[in-house]
């Protein structure tokens, strides 16, 4: 028989216990305990898994050309890394248990941990497809180490825990994993919550050790910061103009924004799923193909005269420069920006892994940057509305899109809130209309390897 005390995790089809007697439950307690002691080591090593990540990027794309004698990377430089970069993936995907995590072209999806065997094929296909250049984020493999090493920790601490114990220790692994990613551990913590639905009088019980271990992963990023000085870890973005309040032009572009994130995040979405299935069946080919073309389309936005950063990666580091910058971009080189990192995001979804978010808001931002040289479209404006809509198509949570988009924005985020979630819900709904409706079993798995 089930321990009554334990927490019920979402999606269990028993009936759920008193919530009130589980807070007051021994049980309870012992697993408040049990979520900060491991809040402790999941948040070190999601701290010491970006600052790697960081590492290859800089040594790969700045230290080994220099050392080289090449000075800055020539043009040709992303072709070798990005063709490993498929490599590597494939051979995670082909031989190592686990599939190499998630295909994020199939969504967002912080359900199921890996188990202990399959973590090395998630870790090498994320630190291949971060490290080397591709153009999605680190948000899911974070949340598969994350949720992987709290598996890890019950089975060790406790070998015969029931399976819902297990369960939401393996997501409080989750929110300490990603608990300062996006600048704050309420963000990380409405992203989980919203992408597995949790819901019902349960929602607190599971969530109070979700907090605790993201509230306890936050002191120690900035602990680490501190001590080790490789500088933060998370996403911070610069001061932009004061934006006072809304108008009734921007309600207007508010409707223009989410309309046009929508056509362009579904066909991201279109071409990612087309993508795909041929990637699957010949994984070992084409994997490395793709990142050959996310290498040529990085290369044809720097003939133009952009930066090879703007394409390539996540858009992590390079959203605070774009921003800080934005006076220096031209409209055509936006929108050449726009379609080059859009192709890139639609291959990189399709045979690499990682995860949807910061490419989704660099593209936003892009777009609502190129906008704002607009008549009556406010810089600061255009940015919230393109981060927060883009997000709302890519990740299908309008609230998580919302908060992204206004929270980080500091001190303008509440004065621009209303034209993000008019923003956000126009292309949340015209997403739905327009995405297409993938069988039943690809949305939770992926398709078998041959």
């Amino acid at each position: 028989m089930a321990n009554p005390a334990a927490p019920v995790p979402p999606g269990d089809p028993a009936s759920e216990p008193d919530p009130a007697a589980q807070l007051r439950s021994g049980a309870y307690v012992r697993l408040l305990v049990l979520a900060a002691v491991i809040g402790v080591p999941i948040s070190a090593a999601a701290y010491f898994f970006l600052q790697l990540v960081d590492a290859l990027q800089q040594w790969l794309y700045t230290d080994l050309p220099h050392a080289a004698g090449f000075g800055a990377a020539p043009w040709w430089w992303p072709l070798p890394l990005l063709t490993f970069c498929g490599l590597l993936v494939a051979v995670a995907v082909r031989y190592l248990p686990g599939n190499g995590g998630h295909p994020p072209v199939f969504g967002f999806n912080p359900s199921g941990a890996p188990t202990p065997a399959q973590l090395p094929g998630v870790l090498l296909a994320a630190l291949a497809t971060l490290g080397l250049g591709a153009v999605l984020g680190p948000e899911a493999p974070l949340i598969a180490l994350g949720s992987g090493l709290g598996v890890c920790a019950i089975r060790l601490a406790r070998p015969h825990a029931p399976k819902r114990v297990g369960a939401v220790v393996a997501a409080t692994g989750s929110f300490a994993a990603i608990s300062t990613l996006l600048g704050s551990p309420i963000l990380g913590a409405f992203l989980l919550m919203e992408a597995s639905g949790l819901a019902g009088a349960t929602l607190g019980l599971v969530l109070l050790p979700g907090l605790l271990a993201a509230g306890i992963g936050t002191l120690l990023f900035i602990g680490l910061d501190s001590l080790t000085g490789l500088g933060p870890a998370s996403l911070a973005l610069p001061e932009l103009p004061p934006f006072t309040h809304p108008d009734l032009a921007q309600f207007g572009w508010a409707l223009v924004i989410g309309a046009a994130a929508a056509l362009l995040g579904t066909a991201v979405h279109r071409l990612a799923l087309a993508l795909h299935s041929p990637v699957e069946r010949h994984v070992l080919v084409l994997t490395p193909v793709a990142g050959l073309a996310v290498a040529g389309l990085a290369i044809a936005y720097t003939s133009a005269g952009g930066q090879l950063s703007d394409v390539l990666f996540s858009g992590e580091t390079a959203l605070p420069s774009l921003l800080e910058k934005s006076s220096t971009y031209s409209v055509p080189l936006l929108l050449l920006l726009l379609a080059t990192k859009g192709l890139a995001y639609g291959v990189s979804l399709s045979a690499l892994r990682g995860g949807p978010i910061f490419p989704a808001m660099f593209l936003g931002a892009a777009g609502g940057i190129a906008l704002s040289h607009l008549p009556g479209l406010p810089l600061v404006a255009g940015v919230a509305m393109g981060i927060g809509a883009m997000s709302a198509v890519m990740l299908r949570l309008p609230l998580t899109s919302v908060l992204l988009a206004t929270l980080l924005l500091g001190s303008d985020g509440l004065a621009v809130m209303p034209l993000v979630i008019v923003a956000v819900v126009v292309a949340h709904v015209v997403a739905a209309w327009l995405a297409p409706h993938p069988a039943p079993e690809q949305q939770d798995t992926a398709a078998p390897v041959r």
